[in-house]
């Protein structure tokens, strides 16, 4: 039976959705997402979805020159499919391609280059460049273009009333994830709980979105704090998750009572107006009741600084440098794959308390590696996380033959250097670059 087809009669459902998701080791394997943003080189307009160079022609090219399947939403191109991998837009179209899971980090970087590589082929003669930025660096949310599908303008219509940010998270920023697999429940809520703890160490590592509006922002990763503005139902760092019961029943309560965005049924999207989940599940919604299609639906409305599905998916990172984009799931997979690395990197972090983790994300976001937490310099927190990472791949590689090590050589240049990536920026910014667009534009494109 379908997802779609699957009433859900019991809260267990839920739970065994997450259980389902549970993978031996021998199958474990590494998935990364990036976002980039599109500019017209010329007039350094953002990308329309329509129009003979829009993102609309884009991706028909792109389907027709290497073999995507199409995705279309009434009647508009949308998305395109191949071999576990998609190619899909965000609302202010920032093209994603959210990577298959392989097992190596070489395999999910070869993924990488061969996409950028594709998309700037087929981008050229369309005059479009793509950054390697967590944030637009020049527009505001009125001047970007908004992309056709019916989930966003839904989003649109409900998140400003939640946030204050809300729309520049969904048009402006762009972002680097990395997907992971768990055992089981116990091992979920271990890698969980860790990576909860340390996202925000990352964020500051990874801070790359000092500069919007044409002009320093103030902050060294304005996505950052973008997303501390967006929905405080749905995002965020999760509190519940440090406590020692923390399991799949307790991340479906919490989900249980987040507003939905809509239901969908065939291609009709319908806002759910508040309705939360629990609610639909007890009482149905318009007539309609809740199936298990409807709960993977919500799941991928939820923005937590980590976030669960049937693996686990770390969200904190501003898109970044190509060689950069790389290390995001190196570091990660040295975390989440080694038992000695992912027990030392919550202990690391595990005495910190609710206001350490807040105060942390706080500090990437507005001085990036350059700030304090718990005492320390973020650069001294961010050095031991690398170093227990480095010794996880190693330790790894011993088992497998395949030492990936080098993969996190960018990050241990970066913090040799002391600096992230948006504070490199804006050194540069202020300096030799004078404060010239078209410098910047030519050190981020792809």
């Amino acid at each position: 039976m379908t997802e779609a087809a699957t009433q859900l009669e019991s809260l267990d459902q839920l739970v065994e959705y997450f259980r389902a998701g549970e993978t031996p080791p021998s199958q474990w394997r590494v998935g990364t997402e990036h976002e980039k943003i599109g500019l017209y080189a010329d007039t350094l307009e953002r990308v329309a979805y329509e129009g003979e160079r829009g993102i609309g022609v884009l991706l028909d090219r792109i389907a027709r020159s290497d073999g995507w399947e199409r995705v279309e939403e009434a009647g508009r191109l949308i998305a395109l499919s191949k071999d576990a991998a998609s190619i899909t837009l965000e609302p202010g179209g920032q093209l994603e391609l959210s990577g298959a899971p392989l097992a190596t980090c070489a395999e999910t970087c070869r993924e990488f280059n061969r996409h950028v590589d594709l998309v700037k082929e087929q981008s050229a003669d369309l005059g479009i460049v793509w950054l390697a930025l967590g944030i637009d660096p020049i527009h505001p949310v009125a001047e970007i273009p908004r992309m056709p599908k019916g989930r966003y303008q839904i989003m649109r219509d409900y998140l400003p009333g939640r946030g204050e940010r809300a729309l520049d998270m969904m048009h402006a920023t762009a972002t680097v994830q990395a997907n992971f697999d768990f055992s089981d429940e116990t091992d979920m809520a271990n890698k969980f709980r860790m990576a909860m703890g340390c996202s925000p160490i990352t964020s500051a590592i990874f801070a790359n979105s000092s500069l919007s509006g044409g002009a320093p922002s103030g902050l060294v990763s304005e996505r950052v704090e973008i997303w501390r503005a967006v929905d405080p139902d749905r995002c965020g760092i999760l509190p519940f998750v440090f406590e020692a019961d923390f399991g799949y029943r307790e991340y479906v309560d919490w989900a249980l009572d987040v507003p939905m965005f809509f239901i969908v049924r065939g291609a009709d999207y319908r806002p759910a107006r508040g309705t939360t989940f629990r609610e639909f599940f007890e009482k149905g919604f318009e007539g309609e009741r809740a199936t298990l299609a409807d709960w993977n639906l919500h799941l991928t409305t939820l923005f937590p600084e980590v976030r669960l599905k049937r693996f686990i998916e770390v969200r904190g990172s501003d898109c970044v440098s190509p060689e950069l984009i790389c290390a995001v799931p190196a570091l990660w997979k040295g975390l989440f794959y080694d038992t000695e690395a992912c027990r030392s990197a919550w202990e690391l972090v595990r005495d910190w308390d609710a206001e350490d983790r807040e105060s942390c994300l706080r500090s990437a976001a507005r001085e990036g590696l350059g700030g304090r937490v718990a005492g320390r310099e973020m650069l001294a927190w961010a050095r031991e996380l690398l170093e227990i990472a480095d010794r996880g791949l190693a330790r790894m590689g011993q088992q497998t033959g395949h030492d990936e090590r080098s993969f996190l050589e960018p990050i241990a240049a970066l913090l040799e250097r002391g600096q992230s990536p948006g504070e490199w920026i804006l050194e540069q910014w202020r300096g030799p670059w004078s404060g010239s667009l078209e410098r910047l534009i030519e050190f981020a494109r792809y």
